[in-house]
């Protein structure tokens, strides 16, 4: 009922009656006076006037069961959420909620990861109650071969949500390192359980450097935090929620043709790489070139003196030619 209530009071322009949440959830004043109570105790400031009811002051940089239901606005991400204080890794906590049969849309998030991986096996810091560590199960009925865009569509969705949030200017570094004044500050981690021409699942799993004050020296020339960039405490809470219902926007787009062709111009708006001297760190021979925006299957579109080449992800990384983007 807590987070029913925190939905109600956030909803509300202005005071709710005690007597309005009384009949909306059937208790008695008492039941609704001790949760507000409990809510207090947590770190919401909720003010109490006699003949008006109850208002929401202000709520904390907290995450909880009960604050990411009463923040939830999305669609069908998040109608199940497993919040943990602690775990190894959202991904795998997801990945095995979705073998144990979780549905589609199915959220985890922690306040701290004691296992968080990045993209080739790379440990990830998770401190706890410093930044954003989430995962969700996604069950498309899709083409295997269509999955890959995915993480792009997912840098979008977190660009998106970040700037909604914080003011802050997003973005993307390709495929999906969302930055900030030239600095990382998104990890973006898709695994996929799949058989010859059916997807068991799909997990994605998004860390977002929120609080961090530092870094160490050699992470500190490429990666940056929310609060480095704008100098404020933020709520990790609405920031996940805000990333959700962009990608679920994103994600219906992207169902239509499986791929990015109706994304393309979103995109390319919030390519970091665009139009900028890129080297290709491809293992058979590296090149250098200009990236020109991506294709509809998510390839980087690179100029070079001698040809248009299109980089797939995967092993291949792009790099600025004076910079990190």
């Amino acid at each position: 009922m807590k987070s029913e209530i925190l939905a109600a009071l956030r909803s509300a322009d202005g005071y709710v009656s005690g007597q309005e949440l009384c009949e909306r959830f059937e208790v008695s004043r008492t039941a609704i006076w001790k949760a507000i109570n409990q809510l207090k105790q947590a770190g919401y400031e909720i003010e109490a006037v006699q003949n008006k009811g109850y208002h929401m002051v202000s709520s904390p940089d907290l995450l909880s069961q009960i604050e990411l239901e009463s923040v939830r606005k999305t669609s069908w991400i998040g109608e199940e959420i497993h919040y943990f204080d602690t775990t190894d890794s959202t991904n795998t906590r997801a990945k095995k909620l979705a073998e144990e049969g979780s549905a589609h849309g199915t959220l985890v998030v922690a306040d701290e990861q004691t296992g968080g991986r990045g993209r080739r096996g790379r440990d990830w810091e998770s401190q706890k109650g410093i930044s954003v560590y989430m995962s969700f199960v996604l069950k498309p009925e899709i083409e295997p071969g269509n999955a890959s865009t995915l993480t792009l569509i997912t840098a979008l969705a977190v660009a998106e949500g970040i700037e909604k949030t914080t003011g802050l200017d997003c973005q993307i570094k390709w495929p999906n390192d969302v930055v900030v004044n030239g600095k990382k500050i998104c990890g973006i981690l898709t695994e996929m359980s799949t058989q010859i021409d059916y997807i068991n699942y799909i997990v994605i799993g998004i860390g977002i450097n929120v609080h961090n004050e530092s870094f160490p020296e050699e992470l500190g020339k490429i990666a940056t935090s929310l609060y480095l960039e704008s100098g404020k405490k933020q709520n990790r809470a609405k920031i996940i929620e805000a990333v959700l219902e962009a990608f679920e926007k994103y994600y219906e787009i992207y169902l239509e043709t499986q791929d990015m062709q109706n994304l393309i111009e979103p995109y390319n708006d919030k390519l970091a790489n665009m139009k900028n001297q890129v080297r290709v760190l491809d293992p058979k021979e590296p090149y250098e070139g200009r990236a020109m925006g991506i294709t509809p299957k998510g390839e980087l579109i690179v100029d070079t003196w001698e040809a248009r080449k299109l980089v797939s992800s995967g092993e291949v990384s792009v790099r600025g030619l004076y910079g990190y983007t």
